[in-house]
């Protein structure tokens, strides 16, 4: 079931020590397909390096197990969630879910402050800061602690666009992102960790550095992600 999809988390997974993004088995990655109403993740605790696509668990998007022998990420109930805003918010627009600890960004979350978007570079990937998730009551925790981590993302995202700014800070926990596909949520969790060790360095030397100019971030970002976009390569033409 889903063998494509199982291979591209499979990989997508596998990236994410060479990207410099984990340490022991702190993150996963997770692929969404909307036909099937199903997501593939990967299995908890199990190390990068023993990963394969059959080792992938199958869930549907209630967090039970459709397919796999393996029991899936703790953080399951938090991806589901996810794609079921994404559905109704941007249809088809994101199927990858990438949750890490990464250490810069990690270090943003637990300072409990987002990550200013202080230049170009930042720009490039994220259309403004990357927003900060609020901190989970003690109900949330008991109840159901990775469900409302979730909810508290959807709640961030009530009034912003998840396909211009695709992370989230968690207070005092850790980042996520996400993209078109798995491999494009593992890109932006390169992206952030590397724009997040940047903003760190930046306020060090400078602690009151002003953020970019918005006429400077809109440019950045539209010249890659707008509708006039001509960053890179046109697409070729398919075959006729």
């Amino acid at each position: 079931m889903l063998q494509d999809l199982r291979e591209a988390v499979c990989e997508a997974n596998r990236e994410l020590p060479a990207g410099g993004l984990v340490t022991l088995t702190w993150g996963n990655v997770s692929g969404f397909d909307a036909d099937a109403s199903l997501l593939v993740i990967k299995p908890s605790g199990v190390p990068y390096g023993k990963l394969t696509p059959a080792s992938m668990v199958v869930v549907d998007l209630d967090g039970g197990v459709v397919e796999g022998d393996l029991r899936p990420s703790s953080d399951t109930p938090t991806h589901a969630r996810l794609y079921r805003f994404f559905a109704g918010r941007c249809p088809g627009r994101i199927a990858g879910i990438t949750h890490t600890h990464s250490a810069s960004a990690t270090a943003f979350a637990q300072a409990r402050t987002p990550v200013p978007c202080l230049g170009t570079t930042h720009a490039d990937h994220f259309h403004g800061p990357v927003p900060l998730a609020r901190p989970l009551t003690a109900d949330e925790v008991d109840d159901g602690y990775e469900a409302a981590t979730g909810e508290a993302i959807v709640e961030r995202f009530a009034d912003l666009d998840p396909v211009a700014t695709p992370a989230v800070l968690l207070a005092g926990h850790a980042p996520f992102t996400w993209g078109a596909t798995p491999a494009a949520s593992v890109e932006n969790a390169v992206a952030l960790e590397a724009v997040a060790a940047v903003a760190l360095a930046t306020l060090r030397l400078r602690p009151d550095a002003p953020p970019l100019e918005r006429h400077v971030l809109d440019k950045h970002h539209d010249r890659k992600h707008g509708a006039g976009a001509y960053y890179g390569q046109p697409a070729s033409p398919s075959p006729s």
